[in-house]
This record gives C-alpha cells, sequence and structure tokens, in this order.
C-alpha cells in the first residue's frame, strides 16, 4: 500500500477526529474480505497491517483437523441459538448456512495454528480500491455519528430552519448545511403554510440514529415552542427572574400561560408583555397570530382558576379541594366569554390549572341553590340554607342538627315552607325572636306564622309573572 493512504490517514484523524488505528483495522478487515473474494483464497487468513508503513502481507491459517472441528461444532450451536430470520419473498425461514469461524474465534489457538504467506502478486490494486471505500466509507460514518451526538442532547431546544421541500406526509427542514429536519403532519399547525425558502422556527422533539443519518424531528405544536419564543423575547425569563410555570395550548388558535417572578419588583405578566405589547407581539407573529393569555400563577386555587377565565370577569370560585373541582359564578353577560367558543376557553383554564372547571351563571347558581331537593328534604352541605334578598345563599356555616347558622332571623326560617328571608319583611323584631326560640308557644308561633305568609308572595319567574297577568283580561272577557 502506499505511502499517500498512510498519509491521508493520519491527516483524516486530524481533521474529523476519526482515530487512525481504528481506520487502519477497518482497512485491514476490509483487506481481508477482498482477499476471500479472489480466485484460489485460502479457507482461513488473515492479514498483518503496519500501521506506520502501510505494508501488509496476507497469512493462511492451517487448523489441526481436530481444532477445526471444535470450533466449527460451537459455531453451529451459536448458530442454532439465534432466531432463524424469515425469507421476506416466500414468508419461510430462512436455511441456515454452514458456520464459519470468525479470527475471535481462532486467535485464543494461535500457538496450536501453524501460518504460510499467501500475499497475491497484483493485490496492490486491490488494497488501493479497498482503502478508499473503507476511508470513504469511514468518513461518512464518523459525520453521521458526530451529527447524532450533536443534536441528541438538544432535544427540546428551539431551531431555526428554512423549508425546503413540503407535501402532504411531512416537510423537510434545512437546519445547516448537510443537516435535515422532519416537521411530520402530526407536529403542523392546520392554519399555518410552509412555502418552500420560508424561514421557521421549531423545537426538536426527537433524535435517532439512522444509516442515511441522524433523523431530527421537530414540531410547531409543542407548547415548548411557547416557552421557548418567550425566552428569546424576554430577557427576565431567561434571566431566571421570571419563570413560565404551565402552558395551555390548542395551536393555532389559542394558547394560555402561567408565569410567578423569583425577582421583588419584577411584574411577570407585564414583563412578558413588554412595552406595549411589544414582546408577546413577536411571540404571536412567529405563531402566525395564534392567541396568548398570559396568567399569573397564585398558590390559592381560587384565584389562579379565576384568573385562568381571563378575559371573562369571575364572581366567586367554589373549590373542592378532595376532588380537585372548582364551581365558577360569573355575571350572566359573561357566561359565553368565560366558557368560549366551542368550551375553548374553560378548557385551556382546566388544563393549565390542573382542576376540574364548572362555569355557571348567576341567575343559574341562585336557582339551583334555591331548588336543591332531596328525597323530599332539603338538603345541607353544612351551609346555611336561608336565601338573602340578593337571591344568594347566605355564606355561613349551620349550626349543628340544623340547616341554619345562628342568626335569629334565618333560625326562624324553619317555622316556614320557604328559606327566603324576605318572608320575615312584615315581622316585628320581637316576633322574629319568638320564631326562633324552639320552647316558644305553639299557638303564638302559629299565629305570627300566619300572618307572615298571608303577606308574603314568593317570587316567579318573570315569564310565569306574564303569563299569569296575559290570563286577567281574558277572565274578565269571560264574566
Amino acid at each position: 500500500m502506499s505511502k499517500e493512504i498512510v498519509d491521508a490517514i493520519k491527516a483524516l484523524e486530524q481533521e474529523k477526529g476519526i482515530s487512525a488505528d481504528k481506520l487502519m483495522d477497518a482497512l485491514a478487515d476490509a483487506l481481508l474480505s477482498a482477499y476471500k473474494k479472489t480466485p484460489g483464497a485460502a479457507k482461513y487468513a488473515r492479514v498483518d497491517l503496519d500501521h506506520e508503513t502501510g505494508d501488509f502481507r496476507v497469512f493462511e491459517l492451517i487448523l489441526p483437523a481436530e481444532l477445526e472441528e471444535k470450533l466449527l461444532a460451537e459455531a453451529a450451536e451459536a448458530q442454532e441459538a439465534e432466531e432463524r430470520e424469515i425469507d421476506p419473498e416466500t414468508g419461510e425461514l430462512k436455511e441456515l448456512e454452514e458456520p464459519e469461524l470468525d479470527p475471535e474465534m481462532i486467535a485464543p489457538y494461535e500457538d496450536q495454528i501453524e501460518t504460510r504467506d499467501v500475499t497475491p502478486d497484483d493485490f496492490g490494486r486491490i488494497a488501493a480500491q479497498t482503502a478508499k471505500q473503507v476511508i470513504l466509507q469511514r468518513i461518512r460514518e464518523a459525520e453521521r455519528m458526530m451529527m447524532f451526538e450533536e443534536y441528541q442532547d438538544r432535544v427540546g431546544e428551539l431551531i431555526t430552519g428554512i423549508i425546503q421541500q413540503s407535501d402532504k406526509r411531512y416537510t423537510l427542514v434545512q437546519l445547516r448545511e448537510r443537516v435535515e429536519a422532519l416537521l411530520p403532519k402530526s407536529e403542523q399547525v392546520y392554519n399555518e403554510r410552509y412555502d418552500h425558502g420560508m424561514r421557521v422556527k421549531a423545537v426538536i422533539t426527537d433524535v435517532s440514529d439512522s444509516t442515511k443519518g441522524p433523523a431530527i424531528v421537530v414540531s410547531r405544536r409543542s407548547p415548548e415552542l411557547i416557552k421557548s419564543l418567550f425566552e428569546l423575547e424576554v430577557p427576565e425569563i431567561a434571566d431566571n427572574l421570571v419563570e413560565i410555570v404551565g402552558v395551555a395550548r390548542e395551536p393555532g388558535y389559542r394558547s394560555k400561560i402561567a408565569v410567578v417572578s423569583h425577582a421583588d419588583g419584577v411584574d411577570p405578566v407585564g414583563a412578558c408583555v413588554g412595552p406595549r405589547g411589544s414582546r408577546v407581539r413577536m411571540v404571536v407573529s412567529e405563531l402566525r397570530g395564534e392567541k396568548i393569555d398570559i396568567i399569573p400563577h397564585n398558590d390559592e386555587p381560587a384565584r389562579f382558576v379565576a384568573k385562568a377565565l381571563s378575559p371573562a370577569r369571575v364572581r366567586e370560585v367554589i373549590v373542592d379541594d378532595e376532588e380537585r373541582q372548582a364551581t365558577v359564578i360569573v355575571p350572566d353577560d359573561q357566561l359565553s366569554l368565560a366558557i368560549g367558543r366551542d368550551g375553548q376557553n374553560a378548557r385551556l383554564a382546566a388544563r393549565l390549572t390542573g382542576w376540574r372547571v364548572d362555569i355557571k351563571s348567576e341567575t343559574e347558581f341562585s336557582q339551583e341553590e334555591e331548588e336543591e331537593v332531596y328525597e323530599g328534604e332539603e338538603q345541607s352541605d353544612g351551609h346555611c340554607l336561608a336565601v338573602l334578598s340578593n337571591g344568594r345563599r347566605c355564606p355561613n356555616a349551620a349550626i349543628a342538627e340544623t340547616s341554619y347558622c345562628g342568626l335569629p332571623a334565618h333560625q326562624a326560617l324553619a317555622r316556614f315552607n320557604t328559606n327566603q328571608i324576605a318572608v320575615l319583611t312584615p315581622l316585628a323584631e320581637a316576633e322574629v325572636a319568638i320564631l326562633a326560640d324552639s320552647d316558644a308557644d305553639e299557638a303564638q308561633v302559629a299565629e305570627i306564622v300566619g300572618k307572615a305568609e298571608a303577606e308574603f308572595k314568593e317570587a316567579v319567574p318573570a315569564d310565569e309573572e306574564s303569563e299569569e297577568s296575559a290570563a286577567v283580561p281574558e277572565e274578565a272577557e269571560q264574566a
């Protein structure tokens, strides 16, 4: 072999970082394979290659009959232990080939083996051609491995690439020279176009090794994309003064992010919005107009859920810690805004907070509070059942073994068939005190109850009132 090849191998070691010894060993293996393909080649042989000069010799290995028989039996046993492959053309199991002896099996018995130099006279041309093929192959393998090692630690990282090709199945994104990433259909946003030559940002989601090079998969749908874009635009996030603790996203429509500040005097929401909305506007532009709600994180579930339903205004949040469920009461005119189109706003809020969210209007909640009945008896959830004049339930806890709190007016409601506090309006304070006294005279109690009920008209829905008022003229005409 020429000295030029040895010099080329050493130069590759410096430029590509490929070990010269590994290249020489691979070259020796390739020369052995090339020798076995020559006519009249020895059955067992080895190639000795000098790493300094590049000189090589081929030696035939003459094995004693007993040793050859023993090694072949061991190779056959190892071959049978392996699973047999299926022929893709016939669908049948492939026939086992005759076992061969690897140089590694023969190496321990070198002292029992005779050798003979069988280097062909015209093997130099074959050696040069083989060396060229091995070197090119090893260069490709080394570059592929270097690329794989470079990108396997960058999963979750934001990258910028140029669209090279796009079809119904996937889009190819060029990251740099000879490095392309795959943007599958499942990781694309439905309303985005990916035209040739367009620059696009995405997040690396997976890197795997393959024969053609590292297979890099990127995504435009990942919640990590929003995190990375804000980190790029907001210095406070890059410096860990502000942290994005949660992201809920419906790609192409709307996203909600929860932010928290780790430094006094730094407003997390203001930092992400930026002067006149400049920072969040850059993120929205990169996401092709996707709306983003920035929510301040709060350790109190009720406050966090209320903020997460932004831009809707919330009147009250009732949380159930055991079931991790939050009942949200909103003004009647805010109900549709709180739920969002196709339930999108409520769905994102639930995903961001980790709580089940049940949204009700004030009117609906008040009616449910009044109509809570179970097997003919009023159901108590531990709170006072009295309904105040504004239509809402008393927030106080009920006294043990009763359905009302300790207020005399609320205790007096136990004498009536309604929970509305308005029934006590015509009564004097002394009369209310008598009704609240469980030991009061029954005759006196009955007289006061009758007086109150005679003057009390329970509130009815507006549509029922209109029906009743419409029925009066008809009765007058009939009379």
